[in-house]
């Protein structure tokens, strides 16, 4: 899912990301209410029509950007008070208020309000901010369904599941969110999804590899699951081969602008100086209308010259090259071809990966 932080994908359309392939975006609970605010977005019609968006829209809880405000947030069990990044006032974040404000943004499917913790954090905090995750889920739960009493089809909510690289602790998380959601029925006891957060967040990648690989165990397989905050092509597909479903991450878009594209023979500095007279386009296996229109010439060209355009063309087809490769995986997948198809993939990522 393309992550359109603002209620925007940067540099990206609506109508470039309905070219992409993009099927759901994300936006963000804490950037939309500071500013403008959801009262506002629900008077312009609601965050779809607000940003152009007809397809599905997912808002997470605001904890990863409550998590990221270090320094100018103070945790409590009622929630997170902070200090806003726009205007320096104080701001209180409950797992109440974190429903009600996707409840008024409008978006199909909500994230429960979690408690977001470093990657190196050890076992003790890990366990502590598990637990308080799950205490606020059964509270965000309990609003949520006030809520929805009058209209339960409009949004969906989603748990997230804590518990740091601690297997043990992912586990006993696991078991209280299929908990909260009893009285429902389903294979996940009332929930329709369930994301794996605070993962992405310092930890090393064969730590956050390990904790996947434990909990495709036990997962329940009704459930689609959600990997929070990864996007990069490799750590995608490792995760797919762990169980995961969704992903999100702001990978595509801020590489984009920043000179990088994601390609199969690794990732491309378009900024380099041996691209200045290179006729090629960018990656010959996209069918993007980066890839389809504009040699890696131009595209350097567009850099050197700090063009706005060559931040869109880059973003959009890192944003493309994502999507079409989980649509390879996909496919893999359904052949039951994945595990050869995924290790070719990346020994042809990792040993040409270029400069």
């Amino acid at each position: 899912m393309p992550v359109g932080t603002q209620g925007t994908v940067r540099a990206l359309s609506p109508r470039d990301l309905e070219a992409s392939g993009a099927s759901m975006v994300l936006a963000n609970t804490y950037h939309l209410h500071v500013r403008p605010g959801e009262e506002v977005v629900a008077k312009l019609g609601g965050l779809h029509r607000f940003m152009g968006w007809a397809r599905p829209l997912l808002t997470d809880s605001g904890g990863f950007q409550v998590f990221s405000l270090a320094g100018r947030r103070d945790v409590s069990e009622e929630g997170v008070e902070f200090r806003s990044h726009v205007d320096g006032m104080r701001r209180h974040l409950t797992p109440e208020r974190a429903v009600e404000i996707q409840w008024t943004l409008g978006a199909d499917v909500a994230m429960a309000f979690d408690h977001v913790v470093p990657g190196q954090t050890g076992h003790a905090a890990a366990e502590d901010a598990a637990a308080r995750t799950l205490r606020w889920l059964t509270r965000s739960r309990d609003r949520f369904r006030e809520l929805s009493r009058e209209a339960p089809e409009r949004q969906t909510l989603v748990p997230i599941l804590q518990g740091g690289v601690f297997p043990d602790l992912r586990r006993a998380a696991l078991a209280g969110i299929l908990e909260a959601g009893a009285g429902a029925e389903g294979g996940g006891r009332g929930w329709h999804a369930l994301a794996v957060g605070g993962l992405s967040v310092g930890e090393p990648k064969p730590e956050m590899e390990t904790v996947l690989a434990d909990l495709v165990k036990v997962l329940p397989p009704a459930l689609p699951r959600y990997l929070m905050g990864v996007g990069f092509p490799e750590d995608f597909i490792a995760s797919v081969g762990r169980g995961m479903d969704l992903a999100d991450c702001v990978a595509p878009t801020r590489m984009g602008r920043n000179g990088t594209a994601f390609t199969d023979d690794g990732a491309v500095n378009i900024r380099n100086a041996r691209h200045r007279e290179d006729d090629a386009p960018l990656d010959a296996g996209c069918d993007c209308e980066t890839c389809t229109t504009f040699s890696r010439g131009y595209l350097r060209h567009l850099f050197a010259a700090e063009e706005l355009l060559g931040l869109k063309l880059l973003s959009l087809h890192n944003v493309r090259y994502l999507i079409r490769l989980a649509s390879r995986a996909r496919d893999a997948i359904v052949q039951g071809t994945f595990d050869g198809w995924s290790r070719a993939w990346l020994a042809r990522y990792k040993s040409r990966e270029q400069a």
